[in-house]
């Protein structure tokens, strides 16, 4: 990204600056012209001050933290809150943050809007962008309990604390809190929804019939963890894909959601190389079967990954990551593993 757009963001973010403060350092409170918290992790205290209005001290959203000498804007508030390293997760994130209406004006904004269809892209866009990130959310406890701990380049995923979830026609809707995957297509548009139901009891999906549901247009479309080049891996499930990536954490990687979606994926024009995270099931075996066709067909190198178990996420929660490791290195071409392998700890 060019310096200018960083700085027009920046400037963005700084016209919004009490709604992005209470979006990221919701530890924090407004105190005269300025929000106050502990620091820029979102810590509770009283350390650092944020700058909600221009002034000829400085522009709204700059920050210093007293107690460490640390200053930034909201760019870095973002990445830090967020728990992000990419500066294309950064902006990406931002621009999230300024498509959202501020919290003031939300419900107001929502009365204002026109219906659009049930479970349509334009419902899955909205939903996306209800939601906030996951940092230091129910998201990240529960993935955590999958041994899921790396989370870079998961812009696409965010929290809704309270997302709608109705059984059938016929019952009441109820709300539980949810994990919300964007679905792209292969220039970056949300084409769609994923929601993941959760227990915030027990950092466990919810106890609901149907814990996962799809919205909008899903066809050769997916969750996307990185932007791919020459290189991917595609795979069906969110967790299956993230427990790799904690292994191969610069290896972009997308989530079909299903392996009839997997098998329909579009691919990129430039890849050369993709990896199949199979699930060691009879669908899984479909999926495979028809990815390896296809990619042959356009040119592309297929390799398959097989986990030891049921799927990756099982791999890493039953055999822990040094297994996942030596599985890996074992499948994946030596000059990928050399170019996307996080080193042991």
């Amino acid at each position: 990204m060019a310096r200018q757009d960083a700085s027009d963001l920046a400037h963005s973010l700084g016209r919004q600056a009490e709604a992005a403060c209470r979006h990221y350092l919701s530890s924090g409170r407004r105190e005269g012209g300025y929000w106050v918290v502990g620091d820029v992790r979102n810590t509770p205290g009283r350390s650092m001050y944020v700058r909600l209005k221009d002034s000829p001290r400085g522009r709204a959203g700059k920050w210093t933290d007293a107690a460490t000498g640390e200053h930034g804007d909201l760019l870095d508030v973002i990445r830090e809150s967020c728990g992000l390293v990419d500066f294309k997760d950064v902006a990406d994130e931002a621009r999230t943050f300024l498509s959202t209406p501020p919290p003031e004006l939300e419900a107001r904004e929502h009365q204002r809007q026109s219906p659009v269809p049930h479970g349509s892209p334009e419902a899955a866009r909205r939903l996306v962008r209800m939601s906030q990130p996951i940092h230091r959310t129910l998201v990240q406890a529960y993935l955590r309990e999958r041994g899921i701990t790396d989370l870079r380049g998961t812009g696409n995923l965010r929290f809704h604390p309270r997302c709608y979830y109705r059984p059938d026609e016929h019952s009441p809707t109820e709300t539980w809190p949810a994990m919300i995957a964007a679905v792209t297509d292969l220039d970056g548009k949300i084409t769609g929804a994923h929601r993941t139901w959760l227990d915030p009891c027990r950092r466990d999906k919810a106890p609901i019939d149907t814990p996962r549901r799809a919205m909008g247009e899903l066809l050769g479309n997916a969750v996307r963890f990185g932007t791919a080049s020459d290189v991917m891996a595609a795979g069906e499930g969110i967790e299956t894909v993230l427990s790799l990536r904690q292994i191969l954490p610069d290896m972009p990687m997308v989530a079909a959601l299903s392996a009839a979606h997997l098998a329909a994926i579009l691919f990129p024009d430039t890849l050369r190389r993709l990896y199949i995270v199979r699930d060691n099931d009879p669908a899984g075996d479909g999926a495979r079967d028809s990815l390896i066709e296809r990619a042959n067909a356009a040119g592309i190198e297929a390799i398959v990954i097989s986990p030891s178990l049921s799927d990756f996420n099982e791999d890493l929660r039953t055999l822990g990551l040094d297994a996942l490791r030596m599985e890996a290195r074992l499948q994946v071409a030596p000059q990928d593993v050399a170019h996307f392998m996080a080193l042991a700890a």
